[in-house]
């Protein structure tokens, strides 16, 4: 046959092993930070009094440990392996994929030197270092390059649906991670996010929680439709199914962020939006979890003996528990009661332990006899690492719920007919959740122990084979191959793109629009839904041909990919980083920080207290009885970053200046047992030596007055050095005459001087009102004399 020649080629599996190996190396200093911070929140002497090893900087370290390199690593030999299969080629570029594999590692070696150091932006999943993320963004490119380059050369005409959960992945994920860690720098490691108070909460969970969705959730769906029909020698249950289920994923994942804002200063369209689309969001994820466990049909007499398929059904089903409670915690009576509460703790670990967990272990212990050329060494110890691993998963996630649910309930129960607290102490409902608690570092060692015994039997198995590359014979045809298919115009002009833009335009004007424009949206909807039916009903056409022709069209199918992630998060925050600040600021105005609190706040932040204190008191009764008057928007207009937390270990601070004394504070953070017996929060004697760093505010306050900071234009380095100087001496100065002695210069004088200004605001109503009397004043007095009211005397 002319023009058709054969060929084997090489797959490259050395770049598979030597990213599996690294993400089995990272998972265990991911999850052994955990079981680390999670004993220090049980033992505050733990935390070793080293300003390097305390909870609130570890537990960045942990996170990102978790996310970006145990899963992250895991996610890329994943993909490499199944990609170049399903695209019967080898990798477009070795050298692409080293810089790949070298430049991750070196981010993450990074993270880990400089997140204990202090040096944090602040935003949860977005703590790293302004240098840092310009590695990330730069290396995931080198990474994207390749993947789309090795689908431009593939000798496969049709896109396999696993790697349509990798494009979405990788465009996604680049569009959330440069939006919100935009940030203006102030030094070489620091910086602020551009995005301030409300605008950076909104950005900031809708790139926290579609991080969860675009990295933790959609490679590994991917990852699941490749090796769980691998390992079970069978076909995907339904194909049209996974359509449905990867397009919607898509669509509604991406517009669910605010929902981690329920009930606070959100705008309530916002939080309504989130919660409905939250909802929306348990369709498409359980059609994927049946998807994958109906797979496994014909073959589940293997569940008792292969490890694989244990862990493979096991992270599925994790994934679909995760993913209806996740829906039902957006509920806004729901989450009341859980937000800022350990039942939020719960449902995160049992999405990441169970589904990328488990999908991790199964994958590696699939891969490693293939990569090695060998068989496992152990199938007794992988199949006791599974079960060590879900008792662990049980135990954490059941004690985290009973901690949740009852600190929950306790935080908002009230007596004598809803006037008083029935728990008014904070610290009270801390030392009820202690052996649930302590139940969480026992599961979650358990959980480590199953890890490490997996590394060993991996080293085994790997010492005991020999490194080996898969090979493909492949029948070439110039002509037929996909990449040489010119025809992708018509991915973008055809009936089905047409209809669903024509739809979802009508669907948008009738969410957002009101009276005429309502109905208007109405009509649009009903009547293009209806004309696309009758069209494909008249015509005989069928969707499934043009999905096929889309699937040969790599370009026109991340192209449209892009559309439908890009859609909600459009719609949800352009509005709100567009519109003018003052206009919606509900009558209280934040007064800006001075070069003292600045500072102060700076400290905060690299400590990590964020990650046990909020700033934000919800719409609620029992808050705002414990607390005080609830948070409004403009009361944090100027926080860059914003600092509303997700997690009570300790209660809010949003209006905690001036309730406590000066020498409270100082003595609370030398050793907190000293004010308040009980407390798990480590002691900071090292903000009593340390310096505060005066000498970056000029520049720091350059960088907020360009993010819009109404600081004064000619405010000169020697005018902030005397404010900040003037106001540290007041502080040390009343602090001596309560016996607590300090110098000027140190830390814990900016941090105290923070703490003293949270909660203050200028109201802006009283300013209004006057303004209003006044321009009505001169209205009269413009009028001829005649015209004018008479007075009622």
């Amino acid at each position: 046959m002319s023009g058709v020649k054969q060929q084997t080629i090489e797959y490259d599996d050395k770049s598979v092993r030597w990213f599996m190996v690294a993400s089995v190396i990272w998972s265990l200093v991911g999850l052994g930070a955990g079981v680390l911070i999670a004993s220090q929140l049980n033992f505050w002497r733990m935390n070793f009094d080293m300003p390097w090893l305390t909870f609130g900087r570890l537990r960045p370290l942990h996170t990102n440990a978790a996310i970006f390199a145990f899963v992250g690593n895991m996610m890329f030999a994943g993909i490499y392996y199944s990609t170049q299969r399903l695209c019967r080629c080898r990798t477009a570029s070795n050298l692409l994929t080293w810089i790949h594999f070298w430049g991750w590692q070196f981010i993450i070696v990074c993270a880990a030197i400089t997140l204990p150091l202090g040096y944090s932006r602040g935003k949860e999943y977005a703590e790293l270092i302004w240098p840092i993320n310009i590695m990330v963004a730069v290396i995931w490119l080198v990474f994207a390059a390749n993947f789309f380059w090795t689908l431009a050369k593939r000798n496969e005409k049709s896109l396999y649906v696993a790697i349509w959960f990798y494009i979405a992945t990788i465009v996604t994920v680049t569009m959330l991670y440069v939006v919100n860690h935009l940030s203006l720098p102030t030094s070489f490691l620091h910086s602020y996010p551009i995005f301030g108070g409300v605008q950076d909460a909104l950005v900031q969970w809708w790139y926290g929680h579609n991080a969860v969705a675009f990295f933790l959730t959609t490679p590994i769906l991917g990852i699941m439709y490749y090796f769980i029909p691998k390992a079970a020698n069978r076909p995907v249950y339904s194909y049209r199914l996974s359509v449905i289920h990867f397009w919607s994923l898509v669509f509604i994942y991406i517009w669910a962020g605010p929902h981690h804002l329920l009930n606070t200063a959100l705008p309530p369209w916002l939080q309504s939006l989130g919660m409905l689309f939250s909802l929306m969001l348990w369709a498409p994820s359980w059609g994927g979890m049946l998807n994958g466990l109906l797979t496994l049909r014909g073959a589940w007499d293997k569940l008792r003996t292969d490890p694989v398929i244990k862990f493979f059904a096991a992270g599925v089903t994790f994934y679909g528990m995760a993913t209806f409670e996740g829906p039902l915690l957006s509920i806004k009576s729901v989450n009341a009661l859980s937000h800022y509460t350990d039942w939020t703790i719960g449902h995160v670990h049992g999405g990441t332990l169970g589904w990328n967990g488990f999908m991790a272990a199964g994958m590696f212990y699939w891969l490693a006899p293939r990569l090695w050329n060998t068989k496992l060494y152990s199938q007794n110890m992988a199949n006791m690492h599974f079960w060590l691993g879900m008792v662990g998963i049980l135990l954490y996630v059941a004690s985290m719920w009973v901690s949740g649910i009852m600190q929950g309930l306790m935080l908002n129960a009230t007596a004598e007919g809803g006037t008083v607290l029935q728990y008014p102490v904070f610290l009270d409902t801390l030392q009820a959740i202690r052996p649930m608690m302590l139940t969480r570092v026992v599961g979650g060692g358990l959980y480590l122990i199953g890890f490490f015994m997996m590394a060993f039997n991996l080293y085994k198995t790997a010492r005991a084979g020999e490194p080996v590359n898969g090979t493909v014979q492949v029948t070439s045809a110039m002509d037929e191959l996909a990449g040489k298919d010119r025809n992708g115009f018509h991915t973008f002009v055809n009936a089905p793109i047409v209809y669903s833009f024509l739809i979802l335009g009508g669907c948008f004007i009738m969410i957002f629009g009101s009276g005429a424009s309502f109905l208007a949206g109405i009509f649009i909807t009903a009547v293009f839904t209806l004309v696309a039916i009758a069209h494909f009903e008249v015509s005989g056409a069928k969707w499934s041909d043009w999905y096929d022709q889309l699937l040969k069209h790599g370009f026109g199918f991340t192209i449209l990919t892009i559309i439908a992630a890009a859609i909600g998060g459009a719609i949800q925050i352009i509005p709100t980083v567009t519109v003018q600040r003052a206009s919606n600021i509900e009558g209280h105005l934040q007064i800006p920080y001075t070069p003292l609190e600045l500072a102060g706040r700076d400290i905060y932040v690299s400590e990590g207290c964020y990650n046990c204190h909020s700033q934000m008191i919800r719409t609620m009764v029992p808050e705002v009885m414990r607390y005080g008057d609830y948070s409004r928007l403009g009361e944090s207009i100027y926080d860059h970053p914003f600092q509303w937390g997700s997690k009570r270990t300790g209660p809010d601070l949003a209006r905690e200046g001036g309730k406590r004394s000066d020498d409270w504070h100082f003595y609370h953070m030398l050793n907190p047992r000293d004010i308040s017996p009980g407390s798990n929060m480590p002691s900071y004697p090292w903000l009593f030596e340390k310096q505060a760093d005066f000498k970056a505010l000029p520049s720091k306050i350059d960088a907020m007055r360009m993010l819009g900071v109404p600081y004064d234009m000619n405010l000169s380095p020697e005018e902030i050095q005397a404010e900040y100087d003037a106001q540290a001496v007041d502080i040390v100065d009343r602090l001596a005459e309560k016996g607590a002695y300090t110098e000027p210069d140190k830390q814990i004088v900016a941090l105290i001087a923070y703490l003293q200004k949270l909660g203050t605001y200028e109201d802006t109503t009283k300013k209004e009102e006057e303004k209003a009397a006044e321009e009505q004043s001169e209205l009269f007095s413009a009028l001829p004399a005649e015209t004018k009211p008479v007075s009622a005397n």
